[in-house]
Order: C-alpha cells, then sequence, then structure tokens
C-alpha cells in the first residue's frame, strides 16, 4: 500500500523520456502527468494497492532453448494466456472484497493497461526495490512477476516497508545484455533491448543488432535468467500462465512458415498479439539468419521471399546474405 506521491521518480522519468530512451513509445510521453501523479489519472485517488503475481512456468528450460539455433526463445512471460486479463481480473474481484468491508468508495484496477508507473509505486509499496536492470527486484522472489494496481479514494493504511537495494557491485545484468541496452544501473535504452525491437520496434531493425538477438524472436530474458536473486526465484502453478501450443520451444521454421490465419490462430488469447505478422515475420527471419546455413532454411526463407511486404524481405534478404556467407 503506497500514497500517491511520485515526486522522487519524477526527475529519472523525465531525464530518460529526453534522452531518447523510449525509441518510438510514443504513448510514453503522452499523459505524463497522469503517469506521474495517478490522482490525475483516477480522481481523488489517495491510496494505490501494489501486487504482484509470479509467472515464471517451471521446467521451460530457457537456457538450453537460447544455446540452440533451431529453436525459438519467446519471453517467458508470454508463453501462456494473456496476463492482463487474468491479473485485472483478479485485482477487480480483490477491490470488490475490500469495498464490501469498506464500501463508499471508489476501486479500479489496472494491470500494464494505462498511464501508471508500475514499478515505482511496487518499490513504494514494499514489493522489491528497482534493479540495475530496472525490473522491480525482491531477494525471496527475484523478479519473475506482473505487476498490478488497484487505484482508490479509501484512506487506507500505508505500508512501510523499505526494500534494501541489493544489487551490490553485481553487474551480471549489464554485462551479459546481448546489444548492451543497460547503458548504466537502472538505466535502459530501449532503442537497443530485444524486447523493444521485437514487440514495441513496427519497422525495420537496424543491421548492427540483428545478429546480437540470436534466435530470440518476442522479447529477451537474459537480464533476468543471470541475475543471482532469481537463481532460487519461485516457479508458478498457475494452469494460465503454463506454456500453449508448445511455444517453450518450437522449431523457427515451423514457426515461420506459419500463414496468417495461423499465427492468429496460434496467438489468441496471448499477449503475443500485440506482435503483428509482418513483425512476427521479421523477427523470425533475423533468428534463422543468426542460425545455421541448413537446406530448411534456405527454403524456407526463399518460399517467403515477396509474400508480404518491403520491410520483411530486407530481413528475408539479411538472414539469406548471411546464411549464404556460411555456404561460401
Amino acid at each position: 500500500m503506497t500514497d500517491v506521491d511520485l515526486s522522487e521518480h519524477e526527475p529519472h522519468v523525465r531525464e530518460w523520456l529526453a534522452n531518447g530512451f523510449a525509441g518510438d513509445m510514443g504513448y510514453l510521453h503522452r499523459n505524463l502527468d497522469k503517469r506521474l501523479h495517478p490522482e490525475l489519472l483516477e480522481l481523488e485517488t489517495c491510496r494505490i494497492i501494489s501486487a504482484r503475481m509470479n509467472y515464471m512456468p517451471p521446467d521451460t528450460r530457457p537456457l538450453e532453448v537460447l544455446a540452440s539455433s533451431s529453436q525459438a526463445y519467446i519471453s517467458r512471460y508470454a508463453l501462456g494466456r494473456d496476463y492482463h486479463k487474468i491479473l485485472r481480473k483478479r485485482l477487480a474481484t480483490l477491490a470488490q472484497k475490500i469495498d464490501h468491508a469498506l464500501p463508499g468508495h471508489h476501486y479500479r484496477a489496472f494491470t500494464d493497461s494505462a498511464p501508471v508507473l508500475e514499478k515505482a509505486l511496487g518499490a513504494k509499496a514494499g514489493l522489491g526495490w528497482m534493479g540495475k536492470h530496472t525490473l522491480l527486484l525482491d531477494k525471496a522472489v527475484g523478479s519473475w512477476f506482473f505487476l498490478g494496481e488497484i487505484y482508490t479514494n479509501a484512506p487506507l493504511h500505508l505500508s512501510h516497508r523499505t526494500i534494501e537495494d541489493a544489487c551490490g557491485k553485481c553487474n551480471a545484468c549489464i554485462t551479459v545484455c546481448p546489444t548492451q541496452a543497460i547503458v548504466g544501473p537502472k538505466k535502459l535504452d530501449a532503442r537497443r533491448c530485444i524486447s523493444y525491437l521485437t514487440i514495441e520496434h513496427k519497422g525495420a531493425i537496424d543491421t548492427e543488432l540483428r545478429s546480437k538477438m540470436g534466435n530470440r524472436i518476442y522479447g529477451c530474458d537474459d537480464c533476468q535468467l543471470f541475475c543471482p536473486w532469481n537463481r532460487d526465484a519461485p516457479t508458478t502453478n498457475e494452469p494460465d500462465f503454463a506454456p500453449r501450443h508448445n511455444l517453450q520451444n518450437r522449431d523457427l521454421i515451423d514457426l515461420f512458415l506459419l500463414s496468417k490465419d495461423e499465427y492468429d490462430t496460434l496467438t489468441l488469447g496471448s499477449a503475443m498479439r500485440r506482435v503483428s505478422y509482418a513483425q512476427w515475420q521479421r523477427n523470425l527471419a533475423i533468428a534463422l539468419g543468426n542460425g545455421p546455413a541448413t537446406t530448411e532454411a534456405l527454403s524456407a526463407l526463399q518460399k517467403r521471399l515477396g509474400q508480404l511486404n518491403d520491410m520483411v524481405d530486407e530481413h528475408i534478404q539479411w538472414a539469406l546474405a548471411r546464411l549464404a556467407g556460411q555456404i561460401e
């Protein structure tokens, strides 16, 4: 439980945006006052309940998949059903229970769905500290969790739990980032981040970064996978977060050859719907270009050339050139 005072975080947010680190995410500039002042987003808000929910499924062997050039790596949060609906529904249920106990107030639940400064609110509420990778960390549960909030005008008691920053001298997340997107402790240049490139960015990806993306086709977990505080982090037993369609280790070529209709079926009810079919093809073409020059890979790339748009073709041609270089 926290209040709405985010003045401590405002200078960092404004500096981050001014440096252009948000890339094409224009929505982070819009409604900035509401993001920094929760009482403007939901009028009369004076308290915010911040909640977390673990999402890491057991036995998905992320490091093994990353090391396999024929398999697609998908960020572990996206393997199951869309977390937005699941977490928001549970928060709404919690809000109803609070309303029954303390009626006559307003309650509204959010999960990554509005201009909400989630990590800052989570830190203020005592759910963790901001790690050097800019994700919220807790010694007991690591960082494999979703965040959600309930905004209310009910004068609930504040939490007074302070979480000490326990990153210390560790720079594992900074060191292992494939594209060096973490440009300093707690400072992420989204324009270089693979999660941004594969999900938020709609156009062509810089050639300098393509070879660094490996087989990561939707998001990236490296900064979490190598964080010492995630070494013994708990997994989830939530059925909705279990991998669907064997997405934890699917074959790159199989995914690349999916038709638009098959892609729509695959991503139905998934957070992966955020990525268009063109982005999907772009991401997979890069991953294939970073893999071995097999007959199957070359054939799949040639088959898709000229099928969608110029942006996708650019990445397919890049991949074909990369694989041709291996043959020579």
